[in-house]
């Protein structure tokens, strides 16, 4: 069966699994994914992500959640561009969540990084997600 929106499939796996209390989740390999991951690492959000190999060969993502006295540290994760309505936004206008608190990953002509990493590079975007 086809994804037709992967970004978003691994957004609510990591979702579900924080729900569940999991400590790992696995989610299929794609670049896109990489890159995200590499985002909501370096803000804090997740304790890291492995290349595994998972069942029939296929190469999988395993991320390691993380928590704070049993509580997950990823409050609120959203989708914001979506396959049927995309979502872009100048330097000026990337938006800001919870007052400065979360973070938006956006992907920008200089690769995907954070709305305060965007701003300080003076580039725009497509907005993919909002963490909180």
């Amino acid at each position: 069966m086809s994804m037709n929106d992967p970004l978003g499939d691994m957004l609510t796996r990591i979702r579900n699994a924080q729900m569940r209390g999991k400590s790992t989740v696995r989610t299929p390999a794609s670049k896109l994914r990489a890159w995200v991951l590499d985002v909501l690492a370096n803000e804090g959000y997740i304790r890291g992500y492995e290349k595994v190999t998972g069942e029939g060969g296929h190469p999988e993502l395993e991320i390691s959640l993380k928590y704070h006295d049993g509580t997950p540290v990823i409050r609120e994760i959203k989708r914001v561009s979506k396959p049927g309505r995309r979502v872009y936004s100048g330097a000026k206008e990337l938006p800001e969540v919870r007052q400065g608190l979360g973070v938006a990953i956006v992907s920008t002509p200089k690769g995907v990084m954070s709305d305060a990493a965007a701003r300080s590079e003076n580039v725009g975007g497509e907005v993919l997600c909002t963490v909180f």
